[in-house]
């Protein structure tokens, strides 16, 4: 299927699979965008030059989104690991105070049994 779409005033036409219509759609839209900024900052230029600085802010922008997707899933890691670590030693807490009640019945028990017999 054939697209059409306008980047920098610009008329294109792309042959796309079914389904990446909308995509393609999106993908010229953005370039789109980033060329119109370009424009108005300084001035007319040619099509090459403005595909070409359009399509590096949009790298520039992409690789600055997944530099701080990396830091929140690092963080994220960090979070559940000391989450993990928090939870471990809860645990952990609640178990040597059961084994100390435990303890500490059986001594009961050992006692009064023993005063019986």
């Amino acid at each position: 299927m054939d697209v059409t779409f306008t980047i920098g005033h610009k008329e294109y036409t792309l042959q796309a699979q079914d389904g990446e219509e909308r995509l393609l759609r999106r993908a010229a839209a953005l370039l789109d965008e980033e060329a119109g900024k370009i424009v108005e900052q300084a001035g007319r230029m040619p099509e090459p030059r403005l595909l070409l600085l359009a399509g590096l802010m949009l790298a520039d922008r992409m690789s600055s989104v997944e530099d701080r997707a990396l830091a929140a899933e690092r963080e994220l890691a960090r979070t559940r690991s000391a989450a993990s670590g928090t939870v471990t030693s809860e645990v952990q807490r609640s178990m040597e105070e059961l084994v100390a009640r435990a303890e500490s019945l059986a001594e009961r028990a050992e006692g009064k049994g023993g005063t019986k017999a």
